[in-house]
């Protein structure tokens, strides 16, 4: 029975080491509440670190053995590791970097080759804890290698990866010297999930410039796959958080607090000890707060809990200290007898205490510089029973994306984020709960259960759709039934592109024009009077009717603009507009004077961009740069920008090879239809035809809507000689 692997840095428990034994405590994290359904079911696993170092083979027997009970595989790393692989690379390079910080991070190869090495340990661990039916999902910056691993071991594997943290621009990523090693190692999954549509544009638009991979709609075209690349926000546990902060134990602990504060109102913030979550720009802003509005002075106070984190790391304890400094300093500066501005904790706090300062603090001040989605602010919003408080979270949290009912602030604008302290502390009731009924909704129904659901349903569709996509070899058993349904049918519609279907490409399209061979191929079938020869092509209808028009054939030419049966004349297939052209063309000249060896064809629908002549890797990037320039231009307009092979047009949109092929079955009632296509224009045929068409996809990438795929031109020619 297929079964589901998780895949983690950390494992969702803590082993530690005691005077007497090792002692397991189950970890508390969102991860592995939203996971614990999944892992614990039957013959799932989760694999990751234990949190411990090993001494011995006997003393990590035991712990193997202990972790099997829970559905828990370890792998153990040593200290070096933890210290180059984790500490180093990881949150060295990796995290400064995709957080903006990218002045802090640490180019270092040997750190780099400790992160390779210890994703094939993670490889070697999840290999042997699966076969190939089974579905693995790997999480996080930790891993980001271990997908393409997994690919090359099992190439069928249904594999996901989610990224936690931020994906940051293509100008941060292009300056790490492995970056597109790390990229690659992401595109091994099925599916790439992020917390944000904004992450997953970067990415893709890094995947494009730098691996010039192209996308469509979420989709990526790699040599052997199409990848799908979504956003997935993640949510918590709200029935939980709700359920702890109304329970009797956090009650008695707001009691306890409140009867210690008195009347003071509460500012609240929680976080982790990192230069990314904005901690000493809170504190310049309450303390300017404090300036403007003296009126508030004894009558608010900041209730600040920093969690400890990698404090011996000479950036963090730079932060410490500042941190340290600026309590200090406002609270000698404001303190009274009776009022404490600042209450500083540095240590981390019990879920039912944490749940105490949720429900009774007024406003949380949520604002991380930089955070992949920061949970700590719908945990606040969950933990409101009464629906008072407010919430202001940082425009660059991926939470601010959803949670769009709190007040939205940048968190380097410490004169907004002020006002912002001053707006909420005077914010009417009505308004409060308003804002918190909403964001409680939203954070109730997006769950961290909803969430998991949504990825697993999400990566069996795109494991489901690339099975739909792949096709098989046009085998000799495929041809023998195919000549046979040719032979025994009456009315047969065949349906031919032309460039790297019939004939090769060239680099300059106008010399492509038929040999000896193929004209005498298309004769032959044309002049059978049960065969209907259609060529479909995006070329232009003056040169097909010069290569061909000798033929008793019909063409359907500019992608369906212009059809032609045998014998007739031209038409339209609709009434078509060609003005937009004098916007669209000095954009094409601008990028032909930037890119030596590429050229405009224009039709009288269309333009093309053609590169083939070009640099290969200079085009590419034009082409990339192109394509989103005419996106936009063609945005809330009639057109369509295509991509095909060596080349880049722009047409009207609503009109394609696949509503004209659709008018010639309709019309012509075929028994037997044969169509061959090299490129993404040759899909809407394929898609236009009955599931038993013959439809064949020409080419080395077996990733199509057609049902069989060749090589190339020589063995579609081997083909049409075998109709003969």
């Amino acid at each position: 029975m297929p079964r589901t692997v998780i895949v983690s840095n950390r494992l969702p428990i803590k082993v530690q080491r005691t005077e007497d034994n090792l002692t397991f405590q189950s970890s508390e994290g969102g991860l592995a509440t939203g996971l614990g359904s999944i892992y614990r079911a039957d013959g799932n696993v989760w694999v990751g670190w234990p949190g411990l170092y090993v001494q011995d083979e006997s003393e990590e027997e035991y712990v193997r053995a202990q972790l099997a009970e829970d559905s828990m595989a370890p792998v153990f790393l040593t200290e070096s590791e933890i210290r180059d692989y984790y500490e180093g690379f990881s949150n060295g390079t990796l995290w400064p970097t995709f957080h903006y910080f990218a002045q802090l991070a640490v180019y270092d190869d040997a750190l780099w080759q400790a992160y390779v090495a210890v994703n094939e340990k993670f490889c070697k661990a999840v290999l042997a804890q699966t076969g190939p039916e089974d579905t693995i999902w790997v999480h996080d910056y930790q891993l980001l290698l271990l997908p393409e691993m997994l690919r090359k071991a099992r190439p069928n594997a249904t594999i996901g990866f989610f990224l936690h943290i931020p994906f940051p621009s293509y100008e941060l990523i292009r300056v790490l010297p492995w970056r597109d090693e790390l990229l690659r190692g992401m595109l091994g999954a099925d599916l790439i999930g992020f917390h944000t549509f904004g992450y997953m544009r970067h990415f893709l638009s890094a995947v494009s410039q730098l691996l010039g991979l192209a996308n469509h709609n979420g989709q990526i075209e790699t040599p052997t796959r199409t990848v799908l690349v979504d956003a997935f926000p993640m949510g918590i546990d709200h029935a939980r958080y709700a359920e702890v902060a109304a329970s009797a134990a956090a009650q008695a602990h707001v009691s306890e607090y409140r009867e210690a504060l008195r009347e003071v109102r509460v500012i609240l913030s929680i976080d982790r000890l990192d230069y990314t979550k904005g901690i000493a720009q809170r504190l310049r802003a309450f303390e300017l707060l404090l300036q403007r509005y003296p009126e508030w002075r004894s009558q608010v106070s900041l209730l600040m809990v920093v969690v400890p984190s990698r404090d011996q790391v000479a950036q963090y304890a730079s932060l410490k200290e500042e941190i340290d400094e600026l309590v200090g300093r406002i609270n000698a500066q404001y303190r009274t007898i009776s009022w404490n501005p600042v209450h500083y904790f540095y240590r981390s706090f019990p879920l039912d205490e944490l749940a105490a300062l949720y429900s009774m603090a007024e406003v949380a001040m949520v604002t991380p510089m930089r955070d992949g989605m920061n949970l700590v602010a719908k945990e606040f919003v969950a933990s409101k029973a009464d629906q008072r408080g407010v919430l202001i979270l940082s425009e660059r949290a991926g939470a601010a994306r959803e949670l769009s009912d709190a007040l939205i602030v940048n968190p380097t604008d410490t004169g907004q984020l002020a006002e912002a302290l001053h707006e909420a502390l005077v914010m009417p009731e009505e308004e409060q709960i308003t804002r918190m009924a909403n964001m409680q909704a939203l954070v109730r129904q997006y769950d961290i259960f909803a969430w998991t659901k949504l990825f697993m349903d999400r990566l069996a569709y795109a494991k489901t759709q690339q099975l739909s996509l792949a096709t098989s070899m046009l085998s000799p058993t495929v041809v023998q039934k195919l000549e046979q349904a040719y032979q025994q049918s009456q009315r047969r519609l065949l349906l031919f592109d032309y460039d790297g279907t019939l004939a090769p490409f060239h680099s300059n399209p106008q010399r492509a024009q038929p040999d000896q061979e193929l004209r005498l191929l298309l004769r032959a079938l044309s002049d059978n009077p049960q065969n209907r020869v259609v060529i479909i092509s995006g070329r232009d209808r003056e040169t097909l009717e010069k290569w061909l028009g000798h033929l008793p054939i019909d063409f359907i030419a500019e992608h369906g603009v212009w059809l032609r049966s045998a014998g007739d004349e031209w038409s339209l297939f609709q009434e078509l507009r060609a003005d937009w052209k004098r916007d669209i063309r000095p954009v094409l000249d601008l990028y032909v004077s930037r890119t030596a060896g590429s050229f405009i064809e224009e039709k009288d629908y269309s333009l093309v961009w053609h590169y083939r002549r070009a640099d290969a890797e200079l085009a590419a990037g034009r082409a990339r740069e192109l394509t989103s320039h005419l996106t936009f231009m063609a945005s809330n307009t009639d057109l369509q920008v295509l991509e095909g092979n060596k080349v880049v047009e722009i047409k009207n949109a609503g009109i394609n090879k696949g509503t004209a092929a659709a008018r010639w079955v309709s019309t012509h009632h075929p028994d037997f239809i044969l169509a061959l296509g090299d490129d993404r224009t040759d899909e809407d045929t394929f898609r236009a035809l009955p599931a038993d068409a013959y439809t064949v996809k020409v080419g080395s990438a077996p990733r199509s809507l057609a049902r069989f795929h060749v090589a190339g031109t020589t063995e579609v020619r081997n083909l049409l000689r075998k109709l003969l």
